[in-house]
């Protein structure tokens, strides 16, 4: 497959976070897309995709399986020359990241709010925190 001397971006994105939507994380089934573990998607002008993501928990037994996938499903979404994919190890996954639809998905399938869930348990993470206090302002 050959590139065009220039990529149309903002397509690329948006069939490469089409065809992650039907990437499953190992642990939850939801998509990595409505997770929130697609952390960072950068297109080039000739064909490279880089993608940064995380993971739901750090010890994921599957990782090599996972990045595979997302290789795999970005190539057959767009004719990227090269895809990369960096796991971030350092950014802790929480709820917090999830889409609205990723949490409906999750609420439909486990039968409750997993964001509600954790603020009344771990109440909420520092950024989440500071957002709200910005929002209040």
């Amino acid at each position: 497959m050959s590139t065009q001397n220039t990529v149309n971006k903002e397509e690329w994105k948006k069939k490469i976070l089409e065809a992650l939507t039907q990437v499953y994380d190992p642990e939850i089934p939801v998509d990595i897309v409505n997770l929130g573990l697609i952390y960072d998607l950068k297109i080039s002008d000739d064909g490279d995709v880089y993608i940064r993501m995380g993971l739901t928990a750090p010890g994921c037994p599957v990782i090599d399986d996972l990045i595979y996938t997302v290789e795999v499903a970005t190539k057959e979404a767009v004719p990227a020359k090269n895809v990369q994919i960096d796991i971030d190890l350092d950014t802790q996954w929480t709820p917090f990241k999830m889409t609205k639809e990723g949490r409906e998905k999750f609420k439909q399938i486990y039968g409750y709010d997993i964001v509600e869930f954790w603020i009344q348990n771990y109440g909420l993470p520092p950024e989440e925190a500071q957002q709200q206090d910005q929002q209040k302002q």
